[in-house]
C-alpha cells in the first residue's frame, strides 16, 4: 500500500484546536523541580463569554485549579459589554483573586489596587512565600498589540499573580519610540475607548447608536457611567471573589436503567405475538 509510513496527527491537531508546538513549551517543567506543577493562565473567548482558567497538566490531562467567566461580572455591577477589553481585564482580576484566596495568598499578595496604566510585575515579599506564578496561554489567538488576551493577563497580574510579561503588546505602546502611554492603557481598563466610541456614534448616527448599544440603553448605562461601573466592579471583586454556588434544577435522584436486550427465543416470541395481534385486529 502507498503511504504505509503515514502517521496521523493528534486528534486536537486534526480538529485545529491545539497548537502542540506551543503547548509542549508551556508544559515542560525543569527536571530539578521534580513533580512541581507548572501553571498556565488559559484565556479563551467565545462570541458571548470570556473564560479564564488557572490550569496545570498531568499525564492524565489538564487539571483546572480555578476558573472565572465574564458572565459572572453582572454580580459585580458590570451588566453589559461582557466581551470587551475592560471586561477581559475584570475577568482576569477575578480569576487571580479567586486563585490566591484558594491558596491562602490573597492577604500576602494584593497586587496593584491603584490602577494608573503602568506595567509592573508582582515581586516576592521578604520572610514569606513566593508569589504564585503562571504563564499566559493564548491558544490559537494572534498575539497582536492591544489584543484582549493581554487584558486578561493584565488583570491577573494586577490581581497578584506573577506572570512574566513586558509592556510591548499593551494598547498605547509605540513601536517607534519603544514607550508605553500609560494613559491609553488606563482608558482601556476602564472602558474609555468604548465611551469615546459611544459619544462619537451618537453624534454621527443616533439610529445606529440605538441599535448597536441597545443593551446599554436598556440597562441605563451611558458613556459617562462606564469608568465608575468598572472601578466599582474592581473593588467588589477584591472584596469577594468567591464563586456563587448555583442550585441544580435537574432531579438526579431517579436512576436511569438501561433496558436489557432480548435473546433469540424472546425475539421470536415477540414477533409471534405481534402477528397474532395483527390477525385478531383483521378478524
Amino acid at each position: 500500500a502507498y503511504f504505509k509510513r503515514y502517521q496521523v496527527k493528534y486528534r486536537r491537531r486534526r480538529e485545529g484546536k491545539t497548537d502542540y508546538f506551543a503547548r509542549k513549551r508551556l508544559l515542560v517543567q525543569a527536571k530539578n523541580k521534580y513533580n512541581a506543577p507548572k501553571y498556565r493562565l488559559v484565556v479563551r473567548f467565545t462570541n458571548t463569554d470570556i473564560v479564564c482558567q488557572i490550569v496545570h497538566a498531568k499525564i492524565q490531562g489538564d487539571f483546572v485549579l480555578t476558573a472565572a467567566y465574564s458572565h459572572e461580572l453582572p454580580r459585580y455591577g458590570v451588566k453589559v459589554g461582557l466581551t470587551n477589553w475592560a471586561a477581559a481585564y475584570a475577568t482576569g482580576l477575578l480569576v487571580a483573586r479567586r486563585a490566591l484566596a484558594k491558596l491562602g495568598l490573597d492577604q500576602k499578595y494584593e497586587g496593584f489596587p491603584e490602577i494608573d496604566g503602568s506595567v509592573e510585575e508582582v515581586e516576592a515579599i521578604e520572610d514569606g512565600p513566593r508569589p504564585f506564578k503562571a504563564f499566559l496561554d493564548v491558544g490559537l489567538r494572534r498575539t497582536t498589540t492591544g489584543s484582549k488576551v493581554f487584558a486578561a493577563m493584565k488583570g491577573a497580574s494586577d490581581g497578584g499573580i506573577y506572570i512574566p510579561h513586558s509592556e510591548r503588546r499593551f494598547p498605547g505602546f509605540d513601536a517607534e519610540s519603544k514607550e508605553l502611554d500609560s494613559e491609553v492603557l488606563r482608558d482601556y481598563i476602564f472602558g474609555g475607548h468604548v465611551a469615546e466610541y459611544m459619544r462619537s456614534l451618537k453624534e454621527e448616527d443616533e439610529d445606529r447608536y440605538n441599535a448597536q448599544f441597545s443593551r446599554f440603553i436598556k440597562a441605563g448605562v451611558s458613556a459617562d457611567d462606564l469608568e465608575d461601573m468598572y472601578a466599582n466592579a474592581h473593588k467588589a471583586i477584591r472584596a469577594d471573589p468567591s464563586p456563587k454556588v448555583t442550585e441544580k434544577k435537574a432531579d438526579y435522584s431517579k436512576k436511569h436503567r438501561k433496558t436489557v436486550g432480548l435473546n433469540a427465543k424472546q425475539r421470536k416470541d415477540r414477533v409471534r405475538q405481534k402477528i397474532e395481534a395483527f390477525k385478531r385486529a383483521q378478524a
